[in-house]
C-alpha cells in the first residue's frame, strides 16, 4: 500500500503523514523542501527565481521517489507527504512560455519512471484557513506569502484532482478539523482511508467528514 497526502501549503500534510505512520505501521517519506537553496528567494521574487526553484524541486523529488519509493513499497506500506504530480502543478502556476515548456519536457520524461500511489488523500482547505495555518507555524521563508498565491494554488489543486480520473483520490474537508489535537478527527480520517482501500477494520456507517472518494 502506497498512500500520498496532498493539499496546499499549510494544510497539514506532514503532520497527518507522521500521525498515520504508526497507525498503518508504514514507512514514511517526507519531502525535503528545506534543501532547496532558491526557496527563500522565490517567495521574495517569484518571477525571477521560479525556474531555478522548480527545476531543483523536480530533480530532488525525482531522485527521492526513484530511489526510495520502490524499495519502501516492496518491504511494506508507505505514506508520503507529497506526490510527484504536485511538481507540475506548481510549475504551471509559477512558470510561463519557454520556461514552462522546457520544464514540462523534463517532467514528462521523468514521470514515466515514477510509481503512482494506490491512494492520494487530498486535504481540502479554504484559502483563509490555509493562511491562518501558515501564519501559525511561522516559517521564516513563508512570512511573505501572499493570499492571492495560495488562492490560485487552491484553484490549481481543485482543477488537478477534478481533471485526473486516473488518480484514486480521497478528499477530506479540513477547515473544521484538527487531527493533531483531536484523536477522534484522526480516527475518522483513518477509517475513511481504510474504507477507500478496502482495508479492514473500518466502519462504513461512521459520519463522513469529506466528499468525493473515487
Amino acid at each position: 500500500m502506497y498512500i500520498a497526502i496532498e493539499g496546499v501549503i499549510g494544510v497539514g500534510k506532514t503532520s497527518l503523514a507522521r500521525l498515520l505512520q504508526p497507525v498503518f505501521e508504514a514507512r514514511l517519506l517526507l519531502e525535503a523542501f528545506e534543501e532547496n537553496p532558491f526557496l527563500s528567494d522565490f517567495y521574495g521574487d517569484r518571477s525571477r527565481f521560479a525556474f531555478q526553484t522548480q527545476i531543483f524541486f523536480l530533480l530532488s523529488r525525482y531522485r527521492q521517489q526513484r530511489d526510495l519509493v520502490p524499495q519502501a513499497v516492496s518491504a511494506g506500506d508507505l505514506i508520503a507527504d507529497y506526490s510527484f504530480d504536485k511538481d507540475a502543478l506548481f510549475a504551471r502556476l509559477n512558470l510561463e512560455a519557454d520556461e514552462l515548456e522546457t520544464y514540462m519536457l523534463v517532467h514528462e520524461a521523468l514521470a514515466e519512471r515514477i510509481e503512482r500511489p494506490d491512494l492520494t488523500v487530498y486535504l481540502r482547505v479554504s484559502t483563509d484557513v490555509a493562511m491562518q495555518r501558515i501564519q501559525m507555524r511561522d516559517r521564516p521563508f513563508e512570512r511573505r506569502m501572499e493570499r492571492d498565491y495560495i488562492d490560485r494554488l487552491n484553484a490549481a489543486y481543485e482543477a488537478h484532482f477534478m481533471s485526473s480520473p486516473d488518480i484514486k483520490v480521497l478528499t477530506i474537508e479540513t477547515d473544521s478539523l484538527d487531527f493533531v489535537i483531536h484523536p477522534s478527527h484522526l480516527k475518522q480520517i483513518t477509517n475513511r482511508i481504510r474504507s477507500a482501500l478496502g482495508i479492514p477494520p473500518y466502519q462504513p456507517e461512521l459520519p463522513l467528514i469529506g466528499d468525493n472518494p473515487r
